[in-house]
């Protein structure tokens, strides 16, 4: 199996259906939370956004330390600004993709803030993580829409906006 392969294709569909939801997101609620511990709608967006270039980290760093203040969050006033943040996240994801050598998924990659390992695995394992936060945290975005009552698109197939049931 092409590992390479399989995650470009897996990253081109995950973001392909990320960029339906990010559409969505209503400016008048970007400061609206479902829960006093829930991220706010805004940050939310941001979050998921800037995950696609967390496959580019994944590729050409070792890790992350937030105790050096490496890692600025993004930020967006607009639609427009969360739509271009977005595709310059994928682009940079696209690009690590591109580049990535089969020998690099067996290089160590840590999270970490100061001397507190946040998480520990490989490039390979940092890049799939990325994926699946991408997943998670649009399925949260979703949630939000829905309980905004804005019509949600279908992820792997369609939603029950897009049936009459």
């Amino acid at each position: 199996m092409d590992l390479i392969a399989a995650l470009k294709k897996e990253f081109k569909t995950e973001t392909t259906t990320t960029r339906k939801f990010l559409k969505l997101v209503p400016a008048d609620s970007y400061d609206w939370a479902p829960h006093k511990k829930s991220m706010s709608l805004k940050q939310l967006s941001e979050h998921i956004a800037e995950l696609p270039h967390w496959v580019h980290m994944a590729v050409y760093t070792y890790g992350l330390d937030f105790a050096k203040n490496e890692y600025q969050p993004p930020s967006f006033e607009n639609g427009e600004e969360l739509l271009a943040l977005f595709e310059k996240s994928v682009k940079d994801g696209e690009d690590a993709l591109s580049t990535v050598k089969e020998e690099q998924f067996e290089e160590t990659w840590q999270l970490k803030n100061s001397d507190q390992i946040l998480w520990d695995g490989n490039t390979y394992e940092m890049i799939r993580h990325a994926l699946a936060q991408q997943t998670h945290h649009r399925a949260q975005l979703g949630v939000y829409l829905r309980l905004l009552d804005i019509p949600i698109p279908g992820s792997y197939g369609p939603s029950a906006d897009d049936q009459n049931f």
